[in-house]
């Protein structure tokens, strides 16, 4: 569930527990006034009739609240079910200016893009054209500054709580985790294709909180971000949930949007590892690797064949 589609939630959530709190005092007014206005009964001042007369109290604001809770958890659902219907037409939107298979099957690594199919050519050859003449000689423009907030560098602890996402609209240390890391470029390319690739994944009933990884020493990981590959790395493939990869692995047969999008996260989680895991010292990167973006890299490493 996007960040966006949580705050919308939280939002509407806000609105229902007004809605309760609205009638809860409305209830207590009028309870309040018929205490005042009705006359004294000095023979009804028995315990039975002092029960009753909570209960006529209380019930009708239990039954207001229990309605609530279940509005709100409506309204969570309800979120989360937008949220993955948008994610989905969007990958389903073609792009008008170009190949979006061939610039992913590019950007993909080299051990996945072998077993990638071949893309059948979309438009024939350009017509040659004339030289045009010689530009006349200017003065070269003057460069482009760039922008701070685009250059702003995140400590590898924020990133890797970034990486993990938040568990929920209230969990503000990862949401502003995940706001300082959106500012870099490459770090958004990441955290956007592994939310991705995680939603989709949910759509199927696989979710990277039920796939706990084995572990894994760092040096493994330290040798996967120096460029090994193949059995060196194998340990890796530490997802082993046989539900999981048999849905993931028909996924990434069966679906060619997902599985661009499976290699299209695969391209820049291997950049950012080579960036982040020469920084990091044991501890920090076996916290990476229990992180959900780690665990969907492993599960789809596997199923590709990434690690040999």
């Amino acid at each position: 569930m996007s960040l966006i589609a949580r705050i919308a939630s939280l939002s509407h959530r806000d609105r229902i527990t007004t809605v309760g709190l609205t009638i809860t005092g409305i209830w207590l007014f009028l309870v309040a006034l018929f205490w005042l206005l009705s006359p004294g009964d000095p023979d009804s001042g028995g315990g039975v009739g002092f029960l009753v007369s909570v209960a006529g109290i209380v019930l009708p604001i239990a039954l207001v609240w229990l309605g609530v809770a279940q509005a709100r958890e409506l309204a969570v659902l309800r979120a989360e079910t937008d949220d993955l219907r948008h994610h989905l037409s969007q990958m389903r939107t073609p792009c008008p200016d170009e190949d979006i298979s061939e610039s992913v099957r590019m950007d993909m690594p080299e051990g996945v893009r072998m077993s990638a199919p071949e893309p059948q050519p979309a438009r024939p050859a350009p017509v040659a054209r004339p030289r045009p003449p010689a530009p006349t000689r200017a003065a070269a423009p003057a460069p482009a500054q760039p922008d701070p907030a685009e250059q702003a560098e995140v400590d590898p602890a924020t990133l890797i709580r970034a990486l993990n996402f938040p568990d929920g609209p209230d969990d503000a240390e990862a949401i502003e985790a995940l706001r300082q890391a959106l500012r870099d470029k490459a770090n958004s390319k990441v955290l956007r294709a592994a939310q991705d690739v995680v939603t989709l994944l949910a759509g199927r009933d696989v979710y990277m909180d039920d796939l706990p990884p084995e572990p894994t020493r760092p040096e493994t990981w330290r040798r996967y971000a120096e460029g090994g590959r193949g059995s060196a790395v194998a340990a890796l493939g530490g997802i082993r949930q046989p539900d999981a990869l048999e849905i993931a692995a028909a996924m990434m047969r069966d679906d060619e949007i997902f599985r661009d999008t499976a290699h299209h996260f695969l391209r820049h989680v291997d950049g950012l590892l080579a960036r982040l895991v020469p920084k990091l010292d044991d501890l920090q990167i076996a916290v990476l690797a229990d992180s959900r973006t780690a665990r969907a890299f492993m599960l789809l490493g596997r199923v590709s064949g990434v690690f040999g």
